[in-house]
């Protein structure tokens, strides 16, 4: 009932129903402060619940209860949101088309291949469309080892999953990123420090909205700065004195704001949290619809968790470095990435290849001679 409620009636729904006296896995929506286990998760992504009722099927959602709360003692909060959403999608389609599963033990493949089906000709297809699959698999797997249904860990095979698109890299040129430049001094004064903070250290967007007041240090007179990965390890590397100085501004603010905190960029509802992720793209994003901002192809400009990070890459390729060294500087644990960043690079394309160019002018020009006038305009 609550799901259908208008968004201004779920507050006082909430505040006059009885008060829900089962335990929280026995609840449709879970609040995670209250379970009994250490929960992984993003600090930049405020969760404070995990939302059942859009499993529309009563037995196959307690099914999917039992799975995740175990998933949850062992994979980060992200990966089990994404497999409920998988799920959530999954009982859509068996509410319309077949009505009658109401458990995960029903399950066979005639009924996975006709889902699979779905999927690829409803428009849906790529690393959306991959990872769905699999979030599906690693859930009904579990479901099948909780609750004795072994043909649901033999359900799929690994032809089930679909292909992934490879993604199409693209890096902000010197004019764009000069137009966006021009504008984000125009934001909050800390949501500005963060966002040239963050294009000037090439990091993900996870990584500057977690940088901690103690990451600068210096190291034989250079400064330098810790940076505490969300996703892999932590790592150091020099930065510039003009960052350093920037750095320490954003410090100061935070402190003479908030005091003692443990993030440099903090939630201003919860300082006790970083900036959150979504704060930061709902600020750019109306930015660049107040201001029309757009790219070189005349399109908005978009915010994503790469925004900078790309650029940054494809600026340390066209200094010549070599692919440890920007691995180094952009926190990849592998030089694998690098070859993406390379690729990118319209400049060292122009650079790299200007001599067998030049070479090939010069045979076709010397093949030409003799030819005639009407061959003259090639020249």
């Amino acid at each position: 009932m609550e799901a259908r409620l208008p968004g201004y009636l779920r507050g006082a729904y909430r505040f006059l129903k009885p008060e829900d006296e089962r335990a929280e896995r026995e609840k449709d929506i879970w609040e995670l402060k209250k379970l009994d286990i250490s929960i992984e998760e993003n600090p930049i992504y405020k969760t404070d619940t995990l939302n059942f009722t859009g499993i529309l099927q009563e037995k196959i959602r307690e099914e999917v209860k039992l799975a995740i709360y175990q998933h949850l003692k062992c994979e980060k909060l992200g990966t089990v949101k994404r497999e409920l959403t998988s799920l959530r999608q999954f009982s859509r389609y068996l509410k319309e088309k077949q009505i009658g599963i109401q458990s995960c033990g029903e399950f066979n493949r005639p009924i996975l291949e006709e889902y699979l089906i779905h999927k690829a000709t409803n428009g849906s297809s790529g690393r959306g469309n991959s990872d769905d699959i699999i979030k599906l698999r690693s859930v009904l797997e579990t479901v099948g080892k909780l609750c004795g249904y072994p043909q649901l860990e033999k359900l799929f095979l690994n032809t089930d999953i679909p292909p992934e698109l490879e993604p199409e890299f693209r890096a902000y040129s010197d004019s764009e990123l000069k137009r966006l430049n021009a504008h984000i001094t125009k934001l909050d004064e800390q949501i500005t420090r963060c966002m040239v903070i963050h294009q000037m250290l090439g990091t993900r967007i996870s990584d500057t909205l977690t940088l901690q007041r103690d990451c600068l240090f210096r190291l034989n007179g250079v400064d330098m700065i810790r940076i505490r990965q969300v996703k892999t390890k932590t790592f150091e590397k020099p930065v510039s004195a003009e960052l350093a100085a920037l750095i320490r501004k954003a410090i100061q603010y935070t402190e003479e704001r908030y005091g003692e905190t443990v993030y440099i960029l903090v939630d201003e509802k919860d300082t006790r949290r970083p900036l959150q992720y979504t704060t930061v793209k709902h600020k750019v994003l109306g930015l660049i619809q107040r201001e029309d901002l757009r790219d070189d192809e005349g399109k908005h400009f978009q915010f994503g968790t790469h925004m900078f990070r790309r650029s940054y890459g494809v600026k340390l390729t066209e200094l010549h470095l070599d692919d440890w060294t920007i691995a180094k500087l952009l926190g990849h644990k592998g030089v694998n990435a690098v070859m993406h960043y390379r690729k990118m690079s319209n400049q060292i394309l122009a650079d790299e290849t200007r001599r067998a160019r030049e070479a090939q002018t010069r045979i076709l020009l010397a093949n030409l001679e003799g030819w005639g006038e009407d061959y003259e305009q090639i020249r």
